[in-house]
Formats: structure tokens, C-alpha cells, sequence
């Protein structure tokens, strides 16, 4: 019947429904047929943008080559380079590309499919305490989550020194799936850390449910306790850490200009998002989201708009599959000042949204021919961009203007 319905609503409609009725008047960069096409947006320009374009011709230098699934990447004040590799491995690579060993001192990783050792962070004070934050799956008898710890980077950088767990997800669950997992400090020092709804049906609804961890976005300070202000951490039965819920699985989120914090993250079969993340606020998953289910039938129980959810800034459909963001503010590309870089895994490429008065009012995709999986982009103090891809053959690149 559905399909029925869909051949019918295009037939009426014609091959471009859902193209261009939000963005009349431009040419949108995303014209592939929508894989929910009888989805319609909140507002004008909430799904595919005006294509934009920069002039900007990029000049790629591959630093480094054979590292496994390469999740994160962290500019180090020295120029080195600080990454992880899912299968549970951090290393520095120097700024000619020379591949340190395994950093020794880092907890024991559960890495199995989407699991491992993920995202990692500077502490804001590096240059005096040489901390560094990051996130992995961590093992837990039958079970496993999504853990943050912390340690101290030795001077030659080959150990990692006073490690300890400031952060356990709950509760415990045995899949693979959907640990979300980037962390990204706020201008007031606390630390925020997103977290995926484990993906499975018996763990989805936890993103509505304040007693647990899954699908939400937290806030804690860097010693892992709870700070003054969170939305509900005088409720009984909920959370402390919670800053926002509603979420699917969060693998890019970054800090504006302004002190603002976004995110964006993996929809389902279609619906990415990408929302301006404001305390308290329920973002809708799994009751209200664009896209349907992998199998190509609608959510269960979900519409696009609910009183009482938030709407997200934009969204994709198809997806681009969100992972590592970054606001840039640099000379490398001053056109580019103010815009949102994020990784595509799906689109094996680097978009950049052009943002205006909060709304997405342009998109530039780059670096597709390529082919690979971007997973994290990152920004040096002079302006160059470092990228990861997630590949069996992962590489890390700097990325500078093309003369």
C-alpha cells in the first residue's frame, strides 16, 4: 500500500517532489529523489540548501597512510597530531607524518563493528596540565558503554600517566551500535559528551527516558562531576548529567563564535540533522524525526512535527551520514569564516554549510572524488584543516589552499 501511495504522490507531483519546495528561487545542491519523498519540511530552507560556492580549490597532503578506521583527530600547540584508531589504539603523528607507537596507559576497549576508541579532546588548559580527555566503548561484564576518561600526555608523548574514568554512560548494554561519542568543551570549561540510543528497538526509547544515558547530549565538568545549572539534576528518577535528550546517535558536534553549541547527527534512512543544541530542549527521537526505517518502512510511531519537540535547523535526505565538525575561523580560507565543516562518511566528502540569522542558507560539498569516508576534520592555529578517514587503510590529511 505504502508503495502504492508513493508511485501515485510522485506521479501527481512529478520527479522532482521534495527537490525544491522548500528553496524556490536557487538551485539546490541535493537533487537525488528523497527516500521519504512524501516528507515535507517544517519551513522554507530546512532541507536542501542553495548550492553554494566558494571558488575555493583545496590542495591535499596526505600526512599519513595505514591506520585502521581512524576515528578522531586533535591539533597538539607543538604541530603534532593527536589520533585515535577504533580498534583501540592513540598515536601522535608528527607534522612531516611520521606515525608514533600505540600511546601506552589507555583503559582496556570493547571494538567490535562500530565500537573502539573514539573521539579524543585537548583539555583547555593543555599547555600547563597536558591533559587530554577522550571517549571508547567500554567493556562491562555482558554488557558494554560508552566511557570517558582522562589522563595526562608524558612529555615525549609515548604514555599516559594519572588515567581515570570520569564518565560511564548507563546503563550497560551488549550490541556495537550507536555510542555517539564526541566531546567538546563549552567557553565555560564544562565538557559536553553526545551519546547515541544504542540503535536497537528495545533501547530506542530510551532517548525519551531521563533515567538513562541513551540518546542525549550530557554535561559535566572535567573531573566528571555534575555542574550548577543542568536542566534536571534536582528530578527524581533522572540523570544528572542530561543537558538535552531526544536523540539518535550525536558524531559531530562543535562550539560557534559565539559560545553557541551544535550538533549533528545520524538520522535513519534519511533525516540527518543538524540542531542548535539549548538546554533542556527534547529534539524528538524516536517520536519525531525525517527519514524512515532501513527497510524502507515508515518509523513506528513517529511524525515529522510534535508539539512540544524541537525542529531540527536542517536536515538531509538522503543522508550524508554527519561525523566530526568544525566552525571555521582562520586565514587558510577567510571566505569561509563563520561556516560549519562536517565530515560525511556516506558522501565521502566535506561539507560546508553556510549559516545565516540560524538557518542553513547555503551547502558546498568537497573532496568526493576522492572516494573516502571522512570521519573528523579539525583546525590548526594558522587555519589548515586536518582530516581522518575511516578506512581498513585510514589516512590522516592536511588540507591548505590551493595557489
Amino acid at each position: 500500500m505504502r508503495a502504492l501511495f508513493l508511485m501515485v504522490l510522485i506521479s501527481l507531483s512529478g520527479p522532482g517532489i521534495g527537490v525544491t519546495s522548500s528553496n524556490q528561487g536557487c538551485e539546490p545542491l541535493q537533487t537525488a529523489q528523497p527516500n521519504a519523498p512524501e516528507q515535507q519540511p517544517a519551513f522554507p530552507g530546512q532541507t536542501r540548501a542553495c548550492e553554494a560556492s566558494s571558488n575555493v580549490e583545496l590542495d591535499v597532503t596526505v600526512l599519513a597512510s595505514g591506520l585502521e578506521h581512524l576515528w578522531a583527530v586533535e591539533p597538539v600547540p607543538d604541530g603534532t597530531l593527536l589520533v585515535t584508531e577504533r580498534p583501540g589504539r592513540m598515536r601522535i603523528v608528527s607534522a612531516d607524518g611520521n606515525i608514533g607507537e600505540p600511546i601506552a596507559g589507555t583503559p582496556e576497549v570493547f571494538a567490535e563493528g562500530q565500537a573502539g576508541m573514539l573521539d579524543v579532546a585537548l583539555s583547555p588548559s593543555f599547555d600547563e596540565d597536558r591533559t587530554i580527555f577522550w571517549s571508547y566503548s567500554e567493556p562491562r561484564g555482558n554488557g558494554n558503554g560508552t566511557a570517558v576518561a582522562r589522563g595526562v600526555l608524558s612529555k615525549d608523548a609515548r604514555t599516559l600517566e594519572q588515567v581515570r574514568v570520569i564518565f560511564r554512560a548507563k546503563p550497560d548494554y551488549h550490541n556495537d551500535k550507536h555510542y555517539g561519542s564526541r566531546l567538546v568543551f563549552a567557553n565555560d570549561g564544562t565538557l559536553f559528551v553526545t551519546l547515541g540510543e544504542r540503535s536497537d528497538l528495545a533501547t530506542r526509547s530510551q532517548a525519551q527516558e531521563l533515567d538513562s544515558h541513551y540518546g542525549k547530549i550530557v554535561r559535566i565538568n572535567p573531573d566528571g562531576s555534575v555542574p550548577d545549572g543542568n536542566p534536571f539534576q534536582n528530578r527524581n528518577n533522572a540523570m544528572p548529567e542530561t543537558w538535552t535528550l531526544g536523540h539518535r546517535n550525536i558524531q559531530a558536534a562543535a562550539v560557534d563564535a559565539n559560545g553557541d553549541f551544535w550538533e549533528i547527527e545520524h538520522g535513519p534512512h534519511g533525516g540527518d540533522e543538524l540542531n542548535h543544541v539549548e538546554k533542556g530542549v527534547n529534539y524528538g527521537w524516536p517520536l519525531a524525526s525525517y527519514g524512515e526505517e532501513y527497510s524502507g518502512e515508515p518509523l513506528r510511531n513517529a511524525k515529522t512535527q510534535r508539539p512540544g519537540y524541537e525542529q531540527p535547523v536542517y536536515y538531509w535526505d538522503p543522508v550524508i551520514a554527519p561525523s566530526g565538525a568544525q566552525f571555521y575561523a582562520g586565514d587558510e580560507f577567510p571566505e569561509w569564516n563563520g561556516n560549519l565543516l562536517v565530515g560525511a562518511l556516506v558522501q565521502n566528502a566535506l561539507v560546508r554549510l553556510v549559516l545565516e540569522d540560524g538557518k542553513v542558507t547555503g551547502e558546498e560539498h568537497f573532496l568526493g572524488d576522492r572516494g573516502r569516508r571522512i570521519r573528523d576534520v579539525r583546525q590548526d592555529d594558522a587555519g589548515a584543516l586536518y582530516v581522518v578517514t575511516d578506512e581498513a587503510d585510514g589516512e590522516l590529511w592536511k588540507i591548505t589552499r590551493r595557489d
